[in-house]
């Protein structure tokens, strides 16, 4: 779990103070940051440099690479031997890499080689995470989601959460309506998933039972969005984390990695692009959805995978086929009886 944890309205510009007990001798702080703010002086001059601290721009275009991990903590391990620490500044995708880059600032070989469960085995640089999205819950997660030269898997340890999360509804304000959208459905569904899942515990419950409560006010009840839909939305986000980080996400997510890998469809997107075909799993988290999807005018992608070779879609069964954890969460131990690859082409062929 997040050791410290500081949410607020204006709490970005205690960044400093948080972070000064964690510098070490010269060694600098690295902020990771969406290259969306290149240039946005109203929050990049707020980010408290000294010394040789640096800001990394990074683009959001595209998901997490490995290839991007080890490019970035091997350029800082030749600038500087070490770092303080590791901040990451934007959505999702930013604090997964932030997460990533900070622990193979410790840990040898490459990033690709720890894509899996449990496979990192020394702590990473200190690392900080500052959402200016909400609903991933990868400030909370205890994975960095990686697309690699085989795969897309996360880097899942105990190692891998943040040790300090920074959480000011302010910095999610006047997101863009269709990425605000598709990243509060991501914490929607993987609550959905988490809620009917084999493995669901009662940590898990709670949380996931708050996370849902919150995205249902939010963008089904409410008419109007307004800087308490961005408190209750970052508090979703949060929840919704926590709850997956005690069982398992599903269905969607499996097959929207394969999505992802193939396709490079953002995370966000790709889960309503699944989500949106899923009646047969979550016939009422489905129809809420798509009630959603109506309620704020959202145009989700189809036909996708109208022109892809016998090829391609048998390399995103591979990927989405690779995910056992989460099938299982979904359908229990004996879900390969369900999942067979001639029904996932089928599944596939609808999106």
């Amino acid at each position: 779990m997040v050791k410290m944890v500081v949410y607020g309205r204006g709490c970005f510009d205690q960044t400093q103070d948080i972070l000064t007990p964690h510098r070490k001798a010269d060694f600098p702080f690295i902020f990771i940051v969406d290259d969306i703010f290149k240039g946005n002086n109203a929050l990049i001059n707020r980010i408290p440099l000294s010394g040789t601290d640096k800001i990394v721009y990074a683009s959001a275009a595209d998901e997490p690479k490995t290839r991007q991990v080890d490019a970035i903590a091997n350029s800082l391990k030749e600038a500087y031997g070490e770092v303080s620490g590791i901040i990451g500044i934007g959505g999702g995708s930013m604090l997964d890499l932030a997460k990533a880059v900070a622990l193979m600032m410790t840990n040898p070989g490459s990033s690709a080689d720890y894509q899996g469960w449990d496979l990192v085995k020394v702590p990473g640089a200190y690392h900080v995470g500052i959402p200016t999205l909400s609903g991933t819950g990868a400030e909370v997660s205890r994975t960095t989601v990686l697309t690699g030269p085989q795969r897309k898997l996360g880097m899942n340890s105990d190692y891998t959460p943040f040790d300090q999360i920074i959480l000011d509804p302010e910095l999610i304000k006047n997101a863009p309506k269709n990425q605000r959208f598709y990243t509060g459905m991501d914490c929607y569904i993987h609550c959905i998933e988490s809620l009917t899942g084999t493995y669901l515990n009662t940590f898990s419950q709670s949380y996931g039972e708050k996370a849902l409560e919150l995205c249902e006010e939010v963008f089904l009840e409410k008419d109007v969005w307004d800087d308490d839909s961005d408190d209750k939305l970052m508090m979703a986000s949060f929840h919704g984390g926590m709850s997956i980080a005690y069982s398992q996400v599903g269905v969607a997510h499996a097959l929207s990695y394969g999505l992802s890998f193939l396709l490079g469809t953002k995370h966000g997107i790709g889960n309503c692009i699944v989500f949106d075909q899923l009646e047969e799993f979550y016939p009422e988290g489905v129809a809420k959805f798509k009630a959603m999807v109506k309620k704020h005018d959202i145009d989700i992608p189809k036909g996708i995978c109208a022109n892809l070779t016998d090829e391609q879609f048998e390399k995103m069964i591979d990927v989405a086929l690779f995910l056992e954890p989460l099938w299982e969460n979904a359908l229990g131990k004996n879900w390969r009886d369900t999942i067979t690859r001639k029904k996932l082409r089928a599944m596939y062929e609808k999106m």
